[in-house]
């Protein structure tokens, strides 16, 4: 029982759960990106570079002989590899960069001090009332 109760208040624990959620919004978002590099960035890349798809690109080490598989080393994966890394660090620095705006923006926002009530410039007006009389000889 008591194993069951420590992994209950582990599972439990705001860190734990905000992981959770932080992977699998992760794992949703990678589809996204991935979706966008592959389907919407990669096409006009192939276009300006006459038409070349580099995940085809590949260059045979050894063909196939009999039941052996033929020896490729995929360059053109390697460098689709290296352009989806790119892109999805400029994606994301780009983020990063809009909520670091956003933040200072919010911190530089100034903060009016709060306007006294009636009842507090009251009070202060008796405090200095009161004050004015211990201070008289």
């Amino acid at each position: 029982m008591g194993v069951l109760s420590e992994f209950k208040a582990f599972a439990v624990k705001g860190n734990v759960v905000d992981m959770a959620v932080g992977i699998i919004i992760g794992a949703a978002f990678g589809k996204i990106v991935s979706s966008f590099v592959g389907d919407v960035v990669m096409p006009p890349i192939g276009v300006l570079v006459g038409g070349v798809n580099f995940g085809d690109l590949a260059v045979t080490l050894k063909a196939a002989a009999g039941d052996a598989p033929a020896v490729v080393l995929a360059y053109g994966k390697f460098i689709q590899s290296i352009i989806d890394f790119i892109i999805i660090a400029f994606a994301i620095f780009m983020g990063v960069k809009v909520i670091n705006r956003l933040k200072r923006e919010e911190a530089v926002a100034p903060t009016l001090p709060p306007v006294p009530t009636k009842e507090e410039e009251l009070l202060g007006e008796i405090r200095d009332l009161l004050k004015a009389q211990n201070n008289k000889p």
